[in-house]
């Protein structure tokens, strides 16, 4: 599965704007080919003309179990992806409740969570809607967060007022507290997010009937073209023998899982990143000349097919080449999550590769009588395997796996990382020979050069990152960022980081040395980048801004970072009386989301320039990403200087 395409930034997708930005997401219809759709494909053609640009297209979005209201047989489903404190999403229902009253049992709608980052009480208000269900009662939550939403009222969706809203609904009180903190709801709604990810849905509402999408805030009669479109399609199902109660399974199982990739293009620079190869599952020898960091899913069909590559690469490069596993189970493939923890489970006791060939081996068979059965004949303690499979730090070791590769643009599987140099896809032998013999050269050169065998990943990343740092110049803006450093500086780093990033975190010492050992030749400019995946990240940011109204901004942005994982309004109350802020400018300033706006300019700013992963760095325009060693800036620094030196 080639996932090139870039994470848009999220945000609300309006009624006027919804298909343009939805086609420019997508890489418009014309991008690629849909797949097959069975007979009846060319006389709905007839039609595409009427159509929504991109509804043409049919989408497999599973339902998994997602909240549904209808008849279990209607002829068409709504899946919407939608974010409780989002005013178009409010601004929709509406649109929807009259296609609820026009077309009765023939459609039925499903829920699935998608808060995005510039929404501070979105996920709060997701959680409450999945503990609400969890005592039969999410649709009458959810119609409760609507109509907040759309009262425009201020708070109302706050934990205080959300919790009266339970207490309305006849809801036990103490369950539902203690659901809204569940892993659970964690689950549900990382699930739901990275299912629209996988779908190039980034904003909010998006909807998919029977497969074919929507976006934005549509007005009634956008919906009814759609749906009477695919009550067509469904009739016509059902007239040549298809079931009504498997009729969504039906019209969407050979519907596309993502969008069509855009045309190739030669990678930009941001496709060589620093990748931290972790401590996971490797093959090969610990210092190879060349490590591969692969993000792959067990029932991924692309996964699969580029297996013998992989072998054939072990077969032809012996110790010459490692190869490190990372997990990214996609949330549209049910058997992928589980086959991962058993994978891992068998890991634990130095058994993940035989695990990880007889699971490709016979990928159609995927389920837990199968993975008990493969563990058995590899010859791992059964029982220790069982209790291993199910453990909590085996499903966060998954998650971690997942988030970092979003973080670092391993956006689809499988996602190849050669020493850095991005390639993604089940792609040919050629295609990893190639870089694989180019990255072998550079190690044998710094080898020669006396470069110790344990330094050898590091350096070789670190001369693949400058390299890709000569391309030209971006013009980046400092705008009315946060800047530390005098203003004419010779050199600007401008920043793109978030609080809840690790990543960010581990570079934050890296920075205070540059800025010792460049005094006065540097200064540094910081944007928010919140990602969507932390959810305590866009709330940090806003109190960060906060503290920069009161010309306090670096010494927020310390503390919090020194309290990372302490993150919450507990933390910024203290951290802004330690820092002298007048407390109710502050608050006012939270409660009001007074530089939401700001923040949402950043990350369209820092998307437009690719700095979609955080930390990403741009220093005089060329740039840099992740948390590098402080050779690979100086490098940079250090050649800006002496170019305007010799410019004198």
């Amino acid at each position: 599965m080639n996932s090139n395409w870039k994470v848009a930034i999220a945000a609300c997708i309006g009624a006027v704007a919804g298909f343009g930005i939805a086609s420019f997401v997508h890489g418009g219809p014309a991008a690629g080919t849909p797949s097959p759709r069975g007979q009846n494909a060319a006389p709905e053609k007839q039609q595409a003309a009427a159509l929504p640009p991109g509804s043409e297209v049919v989408y497999k979005v599973m339902l998994g179990a997602a909240p549904i209201k209808g008849d279990p047989e209607a002829k068409v489903t709504i899946v919407e992806f939608s974010d409780f404190q989002c005013p178009y999403c409010g601004r929709v229902m509406d649109a929807l409740r009259q296609v609820e009253r026009t077309y009765g049992k023939d459609v039925r709608i499903a829920f699935k969570h998608n808060p995005l980052p510039m929404h501070p009480d979105a996920p709060y208000a997701a959680r409450a809607a999945i503990a609400a269900g969890n005592q039969g009662k999410f649709w009458e939550m959810h119609d409760k967060l609507f109509e907040a939403n759309v009262s425009g009222a201020r708070d109302g969706l706050k934990p205080d007022k959300i919790e009266k809203m339970a207490k309305d609904i006849g809801l036990d009180i103490a369950k539902f507290n203690a659901d809204t903190k569940s892993s659970e709801a964690t689950d549900i709604i990382t699930s739901d997010q990275a299912q629209a990810r996988s779908l190039a849905s980034y904003g909010t509402p998006a909807f998919y009937v029977n497969g074919a999408k929507i976006g934005g805030a549509v007005p009634f009669e956008t919906f009814k073209t759609v749906i009477d479109a695919q009550l067509k399609r469904a009739n016509q199902a059902v007239a040549n023998g298809a079931s009504r109660k498997d009729l969504y399974e039906n019209l969407t199982k050979d519907g596309q899982l993502a969008p069509p990739a855009a045309p190739a293009q030669a990678p930009p620079p941001a496709q060589v990143r620093a990748v931290d190869p972790g401590d996971g599952p490797a093959i090969g020898p610990k210092h190879a000349k060349v490590t591969i960091v692969e993000w792959s899913d067990f029932q991924c069909p692309f996964c699969s097919r580029v297996e013998p590559t992989l072998k054939q690469i072990q077969e032809t490069y012996k110790d010459d080449v490692r190869i490190v596993w990372r997990n990214e189970p996609l949330p549209f493939h049910p058997n992928a999550l589980p086959a991962a923890k058993a994978a891992m489970a068998a890991a634990k006791q130095g058994k993940f590769w035989q695990m990880h060939e007889r699971m490709f081996a016979h990928q159609p068979e995927l389920s837990d009588a199968k993975y008990e059965e493969w563990a058995r004949e590899i010859g791992v303690d059964v029982a220790r395997w069982k209790a291993d499979k199910e453990s909590p730090a085996i499903a966060e070791a998954i998650q971690r796996d997942n988030n970092y590769g979003q973080q670092v643009g391993a956006n689809g599987t499988p996602s190849f990382f050669i020493n850095g140099k991005y390639l993604a896809g089940a792609l040919p032998f050629d295609s990893f020979k190639t870089i694989i013999d180019e990255q072998i050269a550079k190690a044998n050169e710094l080898t020669k050069k006396g470069v110790r065998p344990e330094k050898l990943y590091e350096s070789i990343v670190a001369e693949n990152v400058k390299a890709a740092g000569s391309a030209p110049a971006a013009k980046v803006e400092v705008g009315n960022a946060p800047v530390l450093g005098p203003k004419n500086a010779p050199v600007t780093i401008v920043l793109w980081s978030d609080f809840q990033c690790p990543y960010c975190g581990k570079v934050e010492p890296t920075l205070q040395q540059l800025r010792d050992e460049y005094k006065g030749k540097i200064r540094i400019a910081w944007k928010n980048q919140p990602l969507s995946f932390h959810p305590n990240a866009m709330p940090a940011a806003e109190a960060a801004m906060a503290a920069d109204e009161q010309g306090k901004f670096w010494e927020f942005h310390d503390a919090l970072f020194k309290r990372q994982n302490e993150l919450g309004p507990a933390l910024y109350d203290e951290v802004a009386k330690q820092v002298g802020l007048d407390m109710n400018r502050f608050h006012a300033s939270l409660e009001g989301h007074k530089h939401a706006a700001q923040i949402k300019a950043d990350m369209a700013a820092g998307s437009a320039l690719g700095a979609d992963g955080t930390p990403t760095f741009f220093v005089n325009g060329k740039k840099l990403v992740g948390a590098l060693p402080i050779d690979s800036f100086k490098q940079v620094i250090d050649a800006e200087l002496a170019a305007q030196v010799a410019k004198k």
